[in-house]
This record gives structure tokens, sequence and C-alpha cells, in this order.
């Protein structure tokens, strides 16, 4: 059986961008995703964005929406009542997570993503499956390995009923990380997340802000193309590095792949497309 797949999007900036996002959806729901996600800008400041972008995929699209849920938002009354309008319109399935932090610093209501799988777990009991985050080489924060591991832990406990990794290069992190966690007594399935490449710099940035380590042989190659201009090497190198990466994921029992799309389905079809994961479910 093919591996399952999800995929995950960002609540567009203007509004009349919605429309690309629904084409990129309905582009990939060719390949029966188990879900997408939307994610919730730092602060909380892609809160009405990130609805409305859930509803329009549940009203237009036949995927199931797992909305972001982050603790940076502005109280718990406002909280509940974004849970309540996903609960009334089908939603079953949420992503947890602390969330970034605004620029310039603060914090949300919840200091930590475990408040808010607890809050959601007290207040809604087992209405929506959630799903949290985990970090296979470290999370950037983090004092040290141990502690990172043990407070994903203690995420899980609250209430969790699957991850999703922030995405990496190494494989062997992200088996390291699943035996790590396993041996504490993690069982739920954590799924890799996976980001494919197409330009070199936005992922730098992203990487760099996320503590995802670009290995350098690739990062050399990388930069090389993209300073040359040679877009057509740079997307086939790093498509065939991401389709490596994911055979590997998949060989060593990985439950399903989450694809981080940044609104673009051809470069995760074609990633599906190459590793026998287009055909109809």
């Amino acid at each position: 059986m093919p591996c399952p797949v999800s995929f995950e999007f960002f609540p567009p900036h203007e509004p009349g961008h919605q429309a690309r996002v629904l084409t990129s959806a309905q582009q990939l729901a060719t390949v029966s995703p188990e879900y997408v996600s939307v994610t919730f800008g730092a602060g909380g400041s892609t809160r009405q964005r990130t609805q409305d972008t859930v509803l329009a995929l549940l009203a237009e699209t036949s995927l199931s929406a797992a909305p972001h849920i982050s603790c940076m938002a502005e109280d718990q009354a406002g909280i509940l009542e974004l849970l309540r309008t996903y609960q009334d319109h089908g939603v079953e399935r949420l992503v947890v997570l602390r969330g970034d932090r605004p620029s310039g610093g603060g914090r949300g209501v919840f200091a930590h993503a475990i408040d808010l799988v607890r809050f959601i777990r007290e207040r809604f009991g087992s209405g929506f499956q959630i799903e949290v985050a985990g970090y296979p080489e470290h999370h950037p924060e983090s004092r040290s390995p141990e502690i990172d591991l043990k407070h994903f832990k203690e995420k899980v406990d609250a209430g969790a009923d699957g991850v999703i990794t922030q995405y990496f290069f190494n494989a062997d992190s992200y088996f390291r990380f699943v035996d790590d966690a396993k041996a504490l007594g993690v069982d739920v399935p954590i799924v890799p997340g996976v980001m494919p490449i197409t330009n070199y710099s936005k992922l730098a940035r992203f990487s760099s802000t996320c503590g995802a380590e670009i290995p350098l042989w690739m990062a050399k190659r990388l930069q090389a193309w993209e300073a040359a201009g040679d877009d057509a090497s740079l997307k086939a190198f790093g498509h065939d590095v991401v389709a490596r990466l994911c055979q590997r994921l998949i060989d060593g029992g990985a439950p399903a792949l989450h694809f981080y799309t940044l609104n673009q389905a051809k470069p995760s079809l074609a990633l599906c497309d190459s590793l026998g994961l287009t055909a109809t479910r």
C-alpha cells in the first residue's frame, strides 16, 4: 500500500490569492492525501486568514483540512471561539504548536504547546485529533537534546495523537529521533516533514530560523546553481535529493510523509510521482 501523505499550506497574504491555494489543493487532491494543514502566523497574525483558508478548503474541495492552532493567540476566549467554529464546520484534526513569537518578542496566552494541548483536551475531550511538532535535529530554542526529548514526551502524553516533524535532510536524524522517542515510551506515529527544494535562498532563510541543517555538500551545489542562474539544474538536483530522502524514510518505516508545499503543487506532486504515490488510493 502506498505511503500516506499530507500537505501544508500557508494562508495567502492577499485575499485575491485564495484561488491559487484552492487550485494547488485541488491538484494535490489527485494523490488522495489524508488531510491538508494550514499554518498560523507569528503572534496569531494570520488568525482570520487561516480560518478563511480552512473554511474555503472544506467548502470548495473534497479534502480534510487541519488548521494550525498556536499559543500565540489573543486570549482563551478567542481560542475557544475559533475551536468551536472549526468544530461546527466539521474540522476533525488540529496541528497544535507554540507558534512563532511576534517580532519584538512577546508571548501568547499559553507559554508552551503542552498547555494548549491540555486546554483543548479539557474543553473538547476527544473531539479533535491533535498533531504536535517534533524536531529530529533540535528545537531552535532547546538547551539540550535531553531536555528537548523530555518536553516532547510530556507534550505527547498531554494528549497528542500524532507528531509532524520539522523538515530535515539527514534521514539518520529522523530515525534516531524516533528511536529515542520510543525508548521514552512515545507510541504515537511520528511523521517526517518534507521540504521540496526549488530555491536555495528561501530554503537557507527558513532553515536558519527553524534550526534545520542543510548539509554542506548540498548547500555548495545549490549556491553555485543559484549564483549561475541555472534554475533547471537546481530544481532537478533538489528533486533527486528529496526523492531519495523520502524513499529512505519510507523504506525505514515512516508512517506517512508531510510535505511543506509553500502553496505550490508541482514540486510535491513530482515527488509523489517519483515515489509511486500518485495513484488514487
